[in-house]
This record gives structure tokens, sequence and C-alpha cells, in this order.
């Protein structure tokens, strides 16, 4: 069926209720939109659903996510574990309780228990809860830092991470296996409720997450000390982190926690920011006003879902600097195994986890204090199996995990990264290194100075609509074709295809495996510990292009970014 005659049949059948076909009506004059929401269905993937809300096949609406929970709903109950149900959180966004309420009652007609937050929580106590109430998968209804236009819907299995093979292939096989819209199930909360088969969770959930944080702190006696004298600005940027964030803060002993006001309220609109990243400066810049206000320490923001965390550090003379995700996740890294070391000492089969397109001072750490680093493909699900690998194994202890889109987790309590646990991390480091005379931003110098003045960066570019992913495409099939052999006056040592499952040295002609799953990405090691990764996005209509490179010194590390950021954006240009 084309995507005129879809169209048309949502217009036709009685199925698609008057609200959905209003809206189709109002863009029936305008056939490239037509096309745009009809010439395919908005893909389940390998982590669910992400896409802008609408009418259509290609859209976020009530019947894409019912068909998504239908798949769902059939492959638990072939793996069967109807029984233990699913937990399903939402966020600040909008239609996210429209669309929570709608998987509940779908998986519900088919005989499987939601439990369902009685209001938003962050992504990271989903992941929890999943485990905590012992349920057979999780949904999470958020499209995280993506502009308001979007929403998603994010499906963890029983470990409480996003879900992986073998699980991921065959839920979206039942997904795909839908043609009929109308043969979904679904019932009325009424009756869902009245059979027991929608559960409202919330205060007790939350308890036993806070409990589980506050069991991470592993210097306690410092924010004794000096809590009540650090200034903390935090922003939850519209979304879900303003409760837990200034709970177990407030908890733990900070007494100075000064809140955005202008960002503390959920709202989908997300009307202070063009789209609420905490890596955009953007993000940051009502927050670094009452920073200097109130003169703040430290200035944290989270995404709408609170998995991510931005950071803004203040030096002695009272400047503020940015930390990126690499920094504060090496900062906290360093932090978290350092500290277990002296109170302690490591497992003799510890691992700090990174992902491909993450800093290499992740390596240099791992060296310095003799535990092992594991690497894995960008999503921090891939972090996640491998901590259930330790546990089902019994080999292997895991120490941290991090990546560089500023998402990190501390303990093994969840099973995705966790913005909560980071704010209430660096807020310890804080304390901690306060004690020892030194702000956050000298602790990042020291960080520099022990492992190198490594630096990284990324470019992207957006690419919408059926042309943008062809374009996407494109890029990618003429790097495959072609890789270079030079970079930004670096040599090209090895030239690894996630996707071919290669490794090739570009010297010798030596081809071994990567080792990790098959995935769309171009990744170059280049001389000098440098490296440039190339990936569309898997959440974004986009292209990314990651780079990374080593100085000797801050100045000279940030010459050699910019020299390299200058090349990347002339590749780039090259292929457009």
């Amino acid at each position: 069926m084309d995507y005129k005659a879809k169209y048309e049949s949502w217009l036709l059948n009685s199925y698609f209720d008057a609200d959905t076909k209003a809206e189709l009506k109002s863009i029936g004059e305008n056939e490239q939109e037509v096309k745009e929401r009809f010439y395919t269905d908005l893909e389940f993937g390998t982590a669910g659903l992400r896409g802008i809300i609408g009418a259509g096949t290609n859209r976020m609406n009530i019947y894409t996510v019912r068909k998504a929970t239908q798949g769902l709903a059939n492959y638990i109950n072939k793996s069967g574990n109807a029984g233990r149900g699913v937990a399903i959180a939402y966020d600040s966004r909008h239609m996210s309780p429209e669309f929570a309420d709608e998987t509940a009652l779908c998986l519900a007609a088919n005989g499987i228990k939601a439990y369902v937050f009685e209001s938003l929580r962050p992504t990271p106590e989903l992941s929890f809860a999943v485990r905590h109430l012992n349920c057979v998968a999780g949904i999470n209804i958020t499209a995280s830092h993506n502009p308001p236009e979007y929403n998603g819907y994010k499906v963890y299995w029983e470990d409480g991470a996003q879900i992986t093979p073998p699980h991921d292939k065959g839920i979206m096989d039942e997904v795909k296996a839908i043609e009929d819209y109308t043969t979904m199930k679904t019932m009325s909360l009424r009756e869902a409720k009245a059979t027991g088969l929608y559960e409202i969770i919330g205060a007790v959930v939350d308890d036993a997450y806070i409990t589980e944080l506050k069991k991470q702190v592993l210097h306690q006696d410092a924010i004794d000390v000096v809590g009540k004298d650090i200034k903390i600005v935090y922003s939850p940027l519209h979304g879900t982190g303003n409760i837990p964030a200034r709970r177990v803060l407030k908890e733990l002993g900070f007494q100075n926690v000064f809140v955005v006001k202008e960002q503390e309220l959920p709202d989908g609109d997300f009307p202070t920011v063009s789209y609420p990243n905490p890596e955009a400066a953007e993000a940051f810049e009502l927050g670094l006003k009452l920073a200097k206000e109130v003169d703040a320490d430290i200035v944290l923001a989270t995404d709408p879902d609170a998995d991510r965390l931005g950071v803004r550090v203040k030096d002695k003379n009272g400047e503020y600097h940015t930390l990126t995700g690499n920094i504060s996740g090496c900062l906290l890294a360093d932090y978290e195994i350092g500290q277990r070391k002296e109170l302690g000492g490591l497992p003799e089969d510890g691992y700090l986890i990174k992902t491909i397109v993450t800093s290499n001072m992740a390596e240099a750490i791992a060296k310095y204090y003799n535990v092992g680093l594991i690497e894995v493909l960008t999503g921090f699900k891939y972090i996640g199996q491998q901590i259930l690998g330790f546990e089902t194994n019994r080999k292997g202890k895991y120490l941290f995990g991090f990546e560089e889109s500023y998402g990190c987790l501390i303990g093994t309590y969840a099973r995705d990264k966790d913005a909560i646990a980071a704010t209430m991390a660096l807020c310890e480091a804080a304390a901690y290194y306060r004690t020892k005379g030194m702000n956050l931003w000298d602790a990042t110098i020291a960080l520099y100075n022990r492992y190198g003045y490594y630096k990284d960066e990324i470019q992207s570019i957006t690419l919408k609509g059926i042309k943008g992913l062809a374009k996407i495409q494109e890029i990618m099939d003429t790097l495959r074709k072609n890789p270079p052999s030079e970079i930004a006056g670096y040599k090209v040592v090895k030239a690894r295809d996630y996707k071919a499952n290669t490794i090739r040295d570009m010297e010798t002609g030596q081809v071994v495996p990567t080792g990790l799953p098959a995935s769309n990405v171009l990744y170059y090691d280049l001389s000098d510990d440098a490296w440039v990764c190339v990936r569309p996005s898997g959440t974004e209509p986009k292209v990314k292009f990651y780079y990374g490179i080593k100085g000797a010194s801050l100045q000279d590390a940030d010459d050699k970014s910019q020299e390299m950021g200058k090349e990347v954006l002339a590749m780039i240009d090259k292929m457009m």
C-alpha cells in the first residue's frame, strides 16, 4: 500500500478517532506532508520508538504506541513471563501521560499487569523499578533531549537495561508482524484497574530508589563537614529531575541548593531553550546568571528524563568552566575508583567501561589504577549488558561506566545512565575536594596533569525527512568505500568498520574482527592518540562526527582540537 492509500485508509476507517481524522484532513492539500507521515511506519528500533508527535504511520501517536506495545506484549506472552508485569514511567513531554496510559491499557488487554508511576519520573528510576518490582520489562515514554515536537518509547528488559540481543530483534519482529492496526488490543482504564492489571506506583519506589543512591556515597564525612558551605545551582530544564535531585542533596546535607525558577516546573514546550539539552550552552544561560548572583561553586542541569547531566564549575578567580561529558565522566571515574581504592582497595577483576566514542583518557585512568577497561558500542544499554554479564558469569566487578553524551552510572542498582546519581556524586566530590583545599576546577586540572591533556569534541549535521535519511546513508557509504589515509595531519593507523566487523591496519593491510555487534559506525584510530568516528544518531535525524586529540597543555589541546574540527567540517562540506 503506498502512502496515499495509507492516508485514505486512516481517513475512512472507523477505528481511528475524530481528532486524528481532523488533523489528517488539515494536511490533505500538502502532498509532501502526507508523504512524510505515511511513506513508512515509524521504525521500532533497538531502543524502541522516537519521532514527531502527530497523526500517521510515521509519527508518534496513540496508534503507533499501541502497535509497539502489542508487539512487546506478544513477545512477553511467548516468553511465558506475563505474570511478572511491566513498569511504566513518563516524562514532561506533550502526550507523555496519554502514551503511558495507552501502553498500560494495551498490556492489560493482553493479560500483562502494568505498574504505572503516578506522575513523571526520571529514566534511571524506571530502570531501577524494573528490577525492584521484578518486572519482565519496562517502558519509559520520553524523547530525552530532543526538541518539543518529539516523543519516544524506550523499552527495557528484566535486567533494567534497554533491550539488547536477542530481545531487541525478537520484539522488533513482533512489531513488524502487525500489519492491521484494528487487530491491536486495548481496554478501558476502569476495567484494567478492576481486574488488577493496572497499578499506580509512586512513593514506595521513590524511597527505595533514593536509598540506593545514598548507598553509593563514599565520603559522607566530607559532606558533614562542608556540605553547608557549598553553593549549588541546579536546573531540571523543565523535566523530571527537580524533585529527586533536590531530595537526595537535601537528605545528604547540602543546604545551599538554588533552583533555576524559570526552568523548575515541568513544561513540554521547554520555553527557555530551543531544545532541552544540557550539552548546549543555552541550557546554562539562566543557571549561570543565578550562579553569579549567589556565588555558586557548581552549576548543574539535567535533561528532561534526567539521565544526562551538564556541568559548570567555578575556579578560584570566580570564572565558570564547562566540563564536557567526557571530562565530567573522567572526573567522576577517577574520584569513584580512586576513593574506593583508598577506602577499601579495588577488586582484582574490576572494570571501567566506556563507549567507543568516549575519551581515551578513560584508558589512561584504567591503566593508572590497574583495572580492566571494556569498550562497547554507543548506547548505555551495552554498559548495562556488561554488568549483566558480570552477574551471570560471576566474574568481573563493575567499578564505573560512562559515555561522552553526558551520562554515567555509579553502582548497579540501575542499568542506565543516571543524572540524579551523577548530580549527587559531583556534589559529594566537591565536598571531598574542598576538605583538601581544592575546588572541582582544581580537581579537573589535576586530572589533566595526571593523565594528559585530552580534548574530545563532536560535529553533527541535521538531515530531516526522506531526503535527509538518504543523504546520511550516502555519507556513510562514501566514507566506507573511500576511507581517508590522513585527517588534519594525523596518519590513519587503523580503520574500523563496525558494520562489516573489520579493523584494518592501514600499513600492513591486516584485518581482524571488531569483536562487537554489527553497527553502522566508522572509526579511525590516528597517530598520537587521536581519533575520529562517524555514525548516524540513533535518536535524531543527524550524522555525528566525533573526534579526540591529546595535547601537551590545555592551550595546545585547544589548538589541536580546533584544527581537527576545521578538517572534520571540511570533510562534511565535501560530502554535502
